[in-house]
């Protein structure tokens, strides 16, 4: 009896061709994996409809079902801190949709929520099946500017605004609480207090005090004179490092190029007690007491490709900065463009991704034996950098804690990364280092926690 139990066991494993059928761990919706991973394929090709795409997050394999609806061209995704869903932006019809990562189904309406214009940037801050977008380009009657936060509740389906000018960027504390809006041509941070808005439209944020934060309000507004093109910022408790991009970001100073910094701002009483230089600043990863800024200076001396053998003329630059002391300890040449993804792996390298950078030769016509893109790795342990050879944007990144891969959504692509050697993992699953996903791969989230 025991062994015909395990034949059948066998079985029905192996009819689940590549759907995991492990013990170690429980399974998830429709696909049926413990370990999980989305990709938003946005193109339309072949008669395929863009979708989110499943992955086995444990062998890099698709399973038989593996698609979930998230529009037509779904694009950038955000995730909630316990995963519990997950949210990608539509372009084609400006929505956005909320998946329940537990049963692999849409949230709410099939349609999902409409914007009021595309976004580039959202936040969801909670497990409540709600989430904020910047839409710089929203409109609110009786105004003549344009530029609103998006509050959505994928639950029922609705929307409210804060109105905020030109909003570009929108950044969370840890519980939701306080939202940053950064605005495009901006010198700026404005702070957002979302249960105080009042909906459908608020408009605190057209009369609020500087510098000041008024009981009730939906809305209060930091300016500094360390302020320059501030762009993002990481939030840490009750502190924000905020990220002034400079003469990057079109940034000046008494008629010359701002240069970038990050500012330290105590978000309790909306005051900076530090402001530190940096070569560039548009993207950011805090580990510990240490942070990594990445961006491209406009100054030669901190944009060129020194100790790099390339074909390209400027490079971004990665610096490290210890927060204790307020100084940048390291700074490496990486890739150049702009640099909007980083994400750290469990055994310490940083990749770092940007759009709009300069793509040197390709794999089938390499430029002086160089193929190089956007994406740079930095070892933390030795300081050195890679510089894989693929072209294109990285306009997704995810790493794992138990194993020792990194996702690189890079050209529309998705490629597999092997962090122990810093190149493409190839093996039976991936003769080419890369996840065979028709049309093209724009973001990866992990969906599961491992």
């Amino acid at each position: 009896m025991k062994n015909r139990i395990l034949f059948l066991a066998l079985i029905t494993c192996a009819s689940l061709n590549f759907i995991a059928c492990s013990s170690s761990g429980s399974t998830n919706g429709a696909s049926g994996l413990p370990h999980r991973v989305l990709a938003s394929q946005s193109v339309t090709t072949n008669g395929v409809f863009g979708s989110l795409v499943v992955i086995n997050g444990d062998n890099d394999t698709l399973p038989r079902v593996s698609s979930i609806n998230g529009g037509s061209t779904p694009g950038f995704m955000a995730i909630s801190p316990t995963r519990n869903f997950v949210a990608t932006f539509d372009s084609t019809t400006n929505s956005v949709f909320a998946v329940n990562t537990s049963t692999e189904t849409t949230i709410g309406s099939s349609a999902g929520v409409r914007l009021l214009g595309p976004t580039s940037s959202m936040v969801l801050p909670t497990a409540d099946f709600t989430g904020y977008a910047a839409v710089p380009s929203a409109t609110v009657n009786g105004f003549s500017f344009q530029g609103a936060v998006q509050a959505l509740n994928f639950s029922t389906g609705s929307s409210s605004i804060i109105a905020v000018n030109g909003a570009q960027t929108v950044v969370s504390n840890s519980d939701g609480t306080q939202l940053l809006a950064f605005s495009a041509d901006s010198d700026v941070v404005t702070v957002l207090f979302p249960a105080a808005a009042a909906p459908p439209v608020d408009t605190s944020c057209l009369t609020v005090a500087v510098n000041t934060i008024v009981s009730g309000s939906a809305c209060a507004v930091i300016t500094n004179p360390s302020f320059s093109r501030p762009v993002s910022a990481i939030i840490n408790g009750n502190t924000a490092y905020i990220l002034n991009c400079g003469a990057e970001c079109g940034g000046s100073s008494n008629g010359q190029p701002a240069p970038a910094s990050v500012s330290v701002v105590d978000l309790g009483t909306l005051t900076v007690s530090q402001s530190i230089p940096v070569d560039a600043a548009t993207i950011s990863l805090l580990s510990g007491s240490t942070l990594y800024v990445a961006g491209t200076s406009q100054d030669f001396t901190k944009n060129n490709c020194s100790g790099q053998t390339t074909a390209a003329t400027v490079c971004g630059r990665l610096d490290v900065v210890d927060l204790g002391s307020g100084t940048v300890t390291t700074t490496a040449a990486i890739t150049d463009g702009y640099h909007d993804r980083i994400d750290m792996t469990a055994n310490g390298q940083i990749f770092v991704g940007a759009r709009h950078c300069t793509d040197v030769g390709d794999v089938n016509n390499p430029t002086g034996g160089e193929v190089r893109g956007c994406l740079a790795i930095y070892r933390t342990a030795d300081g050195s950098v890679v510089i894989p050879p693929d072209n294109g944007d990285v306009t997704g990144l995810q790493g794992f804690t138990t194993r020792n891969v990194e996702y690189v959504a890079e050209g529309g692509q998705l490629r597999v990364y092997d962090t122990r050697k810093d190149t493409l993992l190839i093996n039976d699953f991936l003769p080419q280092g890369t996840i065979d996903i028709v049309g093209d791969t724009t973001d990866v989230k992990a969906i599961d926690f491992f």
